[in-house]
């Protein structure tokens, strides 16, 4: 009997577990099912890596049918996943992805972790920090820090200031590379001391917030072009969302000034009211590619604000029961539970195949429910 095969067996067996774990809970007339999300976790990310990981070349597939296309974003956030499975079990099967995916996605990144997107490069330096808090291997510290390095030379003038998208357009200023910079450079600080990456925390929110943010309603416009001055009002995605939520949420633990938190709820209130499927608490369908990963980034810098000590009580509950609502739509409704795969929408089976972006996104839904399990907010 072949390996695959043997674990595809395993995998059956621990989905089963998962699932016959999920009990009626006496308080809600049968409407709602208590499952056990560490449990859902554990086999949600091992089929993850075994799906998509590619042990020879230590990189993530595009797909899970073997699809060797290599997308530098990405794979930022499956190593995410990685770690998030690791911290929650010490499992050495995860440890064994974390410290091979270096040299993996460097050299098919061109043996270089730099990139024309700064935005890719900020997700790749945030994921490398937590590697490096997780392992303790400098290479990912230099790297991480290398990186934020280089971001850096993303600020100019146009537009008022803001780090570009992308180094060849220097006039199109995002929230997707300003976002993550912000959340990199309060992270660096808080973590090595360097006075100078709070500075850019506070300087990058602070364009973010003048030019791409609405104060009135939490909205985090995509980008405006210094070209026309035009805001692209138009596009508004969970993942900017997230990203601002992020941002706000690391500058309130460095300053302690309340505003930051503020906004942080405010751009989280907006995403729960409007960014949702009509009629519905559940997060809209943006698509696949790119768009895959939307829900997953708004649900992780989410999940940190759900877990944050100063949120009220009441707050907090909302929220919980927001994600734990979209947890429990998507394991219940949306997975193909011989694959373990997951859609674009959180209630809809996918087909035969599911992007790298997509089953991402869905496994840092698992891994999310799973956190809150463990910290006593979701009762198994």
């Amino acid at each position: 009997m072949n390996t695959k095969l043997i674990f595809l067996m395993l995998m059956c067996l621990v989905v089963f577990q998962a699932c016959e774990k999920d009990e009626i809970d006496p308080g809600t007339d049968g409407e709602e099912t208590a499952i056990n999300w560490a449990a859902a976790a554990d086999s949600s990310s091992s089929s993850f890596i075994y799906s998509y990981w590619n042990p020879a070349a230590a990189y993530f597939h595009y797909n899970n049918l073997n699809n060797t296309d290599f997308h530098y974003w990405p794979q930022a956030h499956a190593l995410d996943v990685a770690i998030d499975a690791y911290e929650r079990t010490g499992d050495n099967f995860y440890l064994t992805t974390i410290n091979d995916w270096y040299e993996g996605v460097k050299a098919k990144n061109g043996n270089t972790f730099l990139n024309v997107f700064y935005d890719d490069m900020e997700w790749n330096a945030l994921a490398m920090l937590r590697a490096y808090n997780a392992t303790n291997q400098e290479r990912y510290k230099t790297a991480a820090i290398s990186v934020w390095e280089d971001i850096q030379t993303g600020w100019n003038d146009n537009a008022g200031g803001g780090i570009s998208w992308k180094k060849d357009q220097p006039y199109s200023k995002n929230a997707c590379s300003n976002g993550p910079a912000c959340i990199l450079a309060a992270r660096l600080y808080q973590q090595f001391g360097n006075v100078a990456d709070k500075e850019w925390a506070l300087k990058i929110y602070g364009w973010e917030k003048e030019y791409l943010f609405n104060p009135a309603n939490g909205a985090v416009y995509d980008n405006i072009d210094s070209r026309t001055g035009a805001v692209q009002t138009a596009w508004i995605f969970t993942y900017n969302q997230g990203t601002f939520v992020g941002s706000a949420l690391e500058l309130y633990n460095i300053t302690g000034e309340k505003s930051y938190l503020n906004d942080a709820q405010k751009a989280a209130d907006y995403t729960l009211n409007v960014l949702v499927n009509s009629g519905d608490r559940l997060l809209k369908d943006e698509g696949s590619g790119d768009g895959g990963l939307f829900k997953g980034i708004f649900v992780r810098y989410f999940t940190q604000l759900i877990l944050h000590p100063d949120l009220s009580d009441g707050t907090r509950n909302r929220y919980m029961q927001f994600l734990k609502y979209n947890a429990e739509k998507l394991w219940q409704e949306g997975t193909d539970k011989n694959k373990l795969l997951y859609g674009t929408y959180w209630k809809n089976k996918p087909g035969s195949t599911s992007d790298l972006t997509t089953q991402t996104s869905g496994a840092m839904l698992i891994e999310a429910a799973a956190l809150l399990e463990a910290e006593g907010l979701i009762n198994p």
